[in-house]
């Protein structure tokens, strides 16, 4: 399938049912599945619902670029077009660091605790079962807090290096 790319509190993972056969991406089904609602995202980043309970799952929405979480800046880093990881790393603390940066705000992300980063066409519960064909599929641990985020986003080029990045800023109650 691949992306977008989506964050899931771990205490909400065995909720995200990903893409489906009874979903309109790909399935024959009138149902929209996560997979479809994280798709439905315009923006560079959205919030979503998991599931009945409140839990929600943060949307790196445009393409499934190769991204990892930075926790020293609380950030999303998305690999969109650059020489080396460490020219990728450079123009990201650049752009971090300039007061001049045009984010684009994303809405309000309230988790319980630690995520994982994982493509938005997987079930949680499938992330520790490997493919029929061999392999597993991917995911990286997201360190946080409990916390209500103020999400604000950026696409921008430095230097021939295109990063972009996906902020949480701490937002009061």
């Amino acid at each position: 399938m691949g992306g977008p790319l989506v964050v899931v509190p771990v205490s909400a993972l065995a909720a995200w049912g990903g893409c489906t056969m009874a979903g309109m991406m790909i399935g024959d089904g009138e149902v929209v599945d996560d997979y479809d609602r994280a798709c439905d995202v315009e923006s560079l980043a959205g919030v979503i619902a998991v599931d009945q309970n409140g839990a929600q799952a943060l949307v790196l929405a445009d393409e499934p670029a190769k991204s990892c979480y930075l926790p020293a800046h609380r950030v999303f880093l998305r690999w969109l077009a650059a020489r080396s990881e460490t020219g990728l790393i450079a123009a990201a603390e650049a752009v971090l660091a300039d007061p001049a940066t045009e984010w684009e705000e994303c809405g309000t992300w309230e988790t319980d605790g630690p995520a994982v980063l994982m493509d938005s066409a997987e079930a949680g519960a499938d992330l520790n079962v490997e493919y029929p064909g061999g392999g597993m599929p991917d995911q990286a641990p997201v360190p946080l807090p409990p916390g209500r985020w103020t999400v604000r986003s950026v696409h921008t080029e430095i230097d021939d290096v295109r990063v972009g990045l996906v902020q949480l800023l701490p937002t009061g109650r």
